[in-house]
């Protein structure tokens, strides 16, 4: 059954909505990014173009490393990591679990993703 999302980073500058699979679980990945970031991923990926952003010109930030196919976004106001665009699965992405409004994570079950070991 699917479910409509919506989040947004701390201070509101960029939202996102979309619709899903209802979220009953989360995504870690341990790269050098990620675990830095700490946060906790969609399990399931999501179509870039189902992905509905709201934002002012110069309000998301975007922050690459190393081969520059991942895309990871961020609010240039309050800081905030929104989403970011998958190296492994292109056109795809997935959300910070904890910009989704009425979302409480603290009780799901956490796969970790070996993003660290990726050639």
């Amino acid at each position: 059954m699917s479910k409509r999302y919506s989040g947004s980073c701390h201070c509101g500058a960029v939202r996102f909505s979309y619709e899903g699979e209802e979220i009953i679980s989360g995504l870690r990945c341990n790269c050098s990014i990620c675990s830095r970031k700490g946060a906790m991923m969609s399990p399931q990926a999501i179509a870039v173009d189902a992905l509905e952003l709201e934002a002012q010109a110069g309000d998301l930030g975007l922050y690459q490393f190393d081969s520059k196919v991942a895309k990871h976004y961020f609010c240039r106001r309050c800081g905030i990591y929104t989403h970011n665009e998958m190296a492994r699965k292109p056109g795809y992405c997935r959300v910070n679990l904890g910009c989704i409004e009425g979302l409480d994570t603290s009780a799901f079950d956490v796969t970790v993703f070996d993003g660290k070991n990726l050639l």
